[in-house]
């Protein structure tokens, strides 16, 4: 083999343009370009939250507390290693303003502060005010600031009044920018903004009630941040201390950012998968119109590595073409929507070309080109000098031979191995690759099978000939069928998955989840005040169903003597304060698995029912002593029992459960849910607000809608991204298309000097082109349907029902698009005259 000859050979025949690539380019172009992009945002977002982390956090560190304020120990400690530090109190309460029938009422998050908030950044309101002047008292009455959503919803104009508990206050200014309000957390309520001090007396903070205190602490220069986190764990771990500092200011925000930058490059994946197909098939069409050419240089002495070099070095330096092409693309379009990306960000937001993540992008797209461009042209090497070239087609060999096998599979493991290793989520990874690879092969076979069904049908449809020139195009020994069915079929199958898998989300929400679900969560319930709150709804005839428990906030630190995320690793119950309640007897349909609840009047050593579920992921078992701190002191409990319990319920539900006389004196509240009419909701709030204005009350069918807003952003971006995937179908169609136009022509003429019209031409193309785009629908909807059902029953362990709107879409829009698409291509053939077309094919 000469690569001096076939670079010379390659460069030379490349004068004459590169024509018959341009689906090779778009399909290459498309997909780095869709991963480019994705990685360049999620890039600049890392970046900004890094960057932005001490503005992000409020403080170049927090230490945070459930349910109490920090002792006189730990004050001691942030005052001995910071120059400043700033108190955060964050709880849910209920806003009202007016008074008697004519009071609105809207759930709100409230963010007490003192006056050294923030420590970083600025509260930007509106009108324009510094925020201790918003907070300032006016006639005796402390000011506050709302975000604007609330101020809509409850018809607030600064000066007006709304009440927290039972103190009142006058709204001053809306919220325009809170600079620390991306770390705060999924929130049900908007933001309310008021002074520490100002709470007291309104009810909103007794003993047991619902709050997180976050201490936001200004460091020396200098400081070693880490020092610090290790010398504040060290002294105050078991007390229920969670740290965070501005190495990772948000990684709420940071793990949801890389998880969906993940998935949709994933998704860009796909789109790289079904460009794959239009580039084989473009250098299959590109080659097949140079078998002359080879032929000639096998007949002139070339070897078949040389004649190989040639194709190699050209549909390389194409590649090479495509891939800038497409980092440019990719990096250009997040720059152009710079301005409208920012907008929409929590975050001060700057978007710049990051080599990474198009570095990439390119290694995604090369080894993509080079996986499905070998296959064609290894077939280059059996063309041969004595043969009458025509096309590479029939009598070749299908398969690749064993060292091509062997480098076809090199490169699809290196593709993986890339893709699972750079994702940063292995599982889901393997999993979309996995099903990628599976929708490829389920779409091969299945343009196998309607290629030989046609064959078989073709001879029936006498009587038809429309039909029967449709099916036998269909079965015939061009590759037509397969290209389309791979490509369109691959890019409804990615929207087949998402239409699929959102609409069981969306009906599990509207449909499933009102049966079982309580109208409102009432919570921060003060045990005096628990017997009035269910006299109150025990004569109600609109309320079905009642029920209430005391609540305390624990966090596990100890299993049997040693460090709990050491014995039972990173489980979601270890993550910070859980729920915990006391109970003399069973609750009302607890199922308990193992073990037994103890005696009504059981006053021992404290003993705890778990979780059974919970308990065997974490591995725990009967007699295991779990540690728990509540409110800064260690409680050591034995299991004796492990329950069922059903948090998808949206009802009550505890991980822990301990005998009353463990928890005797603790300070605690009560929750309760009430499941209620829906036309009896606002009298059952108003009621309770007014009789005991401490009670904040968590509609459910609120949060649902919140979830649903988050679910269809999501759905969204992945329906985009799908979307390229879709766009890259397409190009491949068009591309098969245009390269079957010179046979179509032929062909034409050949059933015009036959005697077949016009009609009956342009008829017989329609069919072709409508049942091949109507395989790839139903295919695709088959395969988005068994890729539904493994989300929603594996992922998110829910039950899976098959949506027909969105399947008959699916296949609608295959069909459509390759009608409209064959229809296009058909004008060119339909007005060839035979007399010219057979004449040229002498």
């Amino acid at each position: 083999m000469n690569l001096q000859l076939a670079a010379r050979f390659a460069r030379r025949e490349m004068r004459g343009g590169i024509g018959g690539f341009t689906v090779f380019l778009l399909c290459l172009m498309l997909g780095v370009a869709a991963i480019a992009a994705v990685g360049t945002v999620r890039s600049a977002i890392s970046d900004a939250i890094t960057a932005q982390g001490a503005v992000l956090l409020g403080g170049d560190a927090q230490m945070s507390f459930t349910y109490r304020f920090a002792s006189d120990e730990e004050r001691a400690f942030m005052d001995a290693h910071a120059v400043r530090v700033s108190e955060i109190v964050d709880f849910r309460s209920m806003a009202v303003t007016r008074e008697g029938e004519a009071a609105e009422r809207a759930l709100t998050q409230v963010k007490a502060v003192d006056a050294a908030y923030p420590l970083i950044g600025e509260v930007a309101l509106d009108p324009p005010m510094p925020l201790a002047e918003a907070l300032a008292s006016r006639d005796g009455v402390p000011g506050a600031v709302v975000d604007p959503v609330l101020a809509d919803r409850l018809g607030l104009v600064p000066g007006d009044r709304l009440r927290l508990g039972v103190k009142e206050f006058a709204m001053t200014a809306r919220i325009a920018l809170e600079p620390d309000g991306a770390t705060m957390g999924f929130t049900l309520g908007p933001r309310t903004i008021v002074g520490t001090a100002d709470l007291e007396g309104s009810g909103l903070l007794e003993p047991g009630s619902l709050f997180d205190t976050h201490y936001r602490l200004l460091l020396p220069e200098g400081a070693q941040v880490e020092t610090v986190r290790r010398a504040a764990l060290a002294a105050f771990q078991d007390t229920g201390l969670r740290w965070r500092d501005a190495r990772r200011g948000a990684p709420g925000m940071q793990r949801f950012v890389d998880r969906m930058g993940s998935f949709l490059v994933l998704v860009g994946l796909a789109g790289l998968a079904v460009g794959g197909v239009g580039i084989g098939a473009a250098v299959r069409s590109y080659l097949e119109g140079r078998v002359e050419t080879m032929a000639a240089l096998r007949a002139l002495g070339a070897e078949s590595g040389t004649i190989f070099a040639v194709y190699l070095i050209q549909v390389g330096m194409l590649a090479l073409v495509g891939v800038i092409a497409g980092l440019i693309l990719g990096a250009g379009l997040p720059l152009v929507a710079a301005p409208l990306i920012a907008e929409r960000m929590p975050i001060p937001l700057e978007i710049v070309i990051a080599p990474r993540p198009l570095a990439e992008a390119a290694l995604y797209g090369l080894l993509t080109a080079a996986l499905f461009a070998l296959w064609p042209l290894a077939r280059t090497r059996e063309v041969r000098a004595a043969a009458l070239f025509r096309d590479l087609g029939p009598g070749r060999r299908a398969l690749p031979g064993a060292r091509l096998g062997a480098v076809l599979l090199g490169l699809a493991g290196a593709l993986g191995t890339i893709a699972v290793v750079l994702s940063g989520v292995p599982r889901l990874a393997l999993g979309t690759l996995g099903g990628v690879a599976a929708a490829l092969v389920v779409l091969t076979l299945a343009a196998l099978a309607l290629r030989w069904l046609a064959r078989r049908l073709s001879g029936r449809a006498r009587g038809r000939p429309a039909l029967r020139l449709a099916l036998a195009a269909i079965g015939g020994p061009r590759e037509e069928a397969t290209a389309v069915v791979l490509s369109l079929g691959l890019g409804l199958s990615v929207l087949a998955a998402v239409g699929q898998i959102d609409a069981n989300l969306r009906d599990a929400i509207a449909r499933d989840l009102p049966e079982v679900a309580p109208a409102y969560f009432f919570v921060d319930i003060q045990p005096d005040q628990i017997e009035g709150f269910r006299a109150r709804l025990e004569d109600d005839p609109a309320v079905s169903k009642v029920d209430s428990a005391p609540m305390l906030r624990g966090v596990i630190t100890k299993i049997n003597g040693g460090d709990a995320r050491e014995v039972a690793g990173d489980h979601w119950v270890l993550r910070g304060d859980r729920g915990l309640t006391y109970s003399a007897a069973p609750p009302a349909d607890t199922r308990i698995t193992e073990g037994a609840w103890w005696p009504e009047d059981y006053a021992g050593t404290p003993v705890m029912s778990f979780s059974a579920e919970e308990a065997e992921e974490m591995g725990l078992k009967l007699g295991d002593m779990v540690t728990v701190n509540v409110l800064g002191r260690d409680v050591e409990a034995k299991i004796t029992s492990l329950r069922e319990v059903d948090f998808g319920t949206a009802g009550i539900g505890f991980v822990m459960a301990m005998n009353p006389a463990a928890l005797q004196g603790a300070p605690h509240s009560w929750i309760a849910t009430v499941y209620a009419e829906e036309a009896a909701e606002a009298a059952i709030l108003r009621d309770l607000a007014t009789a005991y204005p401490n009670i904040t009350a968590i509609r459910v069918r609120d949060v649902v809608d919140r979830v649903s807003e988050a679910l269809a952003a999501i759905a969204r971006a992945t329906a985009l991204a799908a979307g390229v995937t879709l766009l890259t179908g397409v190009v491949v169609l068009i591309g098969a298309a245009a390269a079957g136009e010179r046979a179509r022509i032929f062909e034409a003429a050949v059933l015009k000097t036959l005697g077949a019209t016009r009609a009956t031409v342009l008829r017989s193309f329609a069919l072709r082109s409508a049942l091949m785009g109507a395989a790839a629908g139903f295919v695709a909807v088959v395969f988005g349907a068994g890729a539904g059902w493994a989300v929603m029953v594996f992922v998110m362990e829910g039950d899976y029902r098959f949506e027909p709107a969105s399947a008959l879409a699916i296949v609608t829009g295959g069909a459509l698009s390759t009608l409209i698409t064959g229809l296009l291509f058909a004008l060119r053939p339909l007005s060839a005259r035979p007399a010219e077309v057979l004449r040229a094919r002498e």
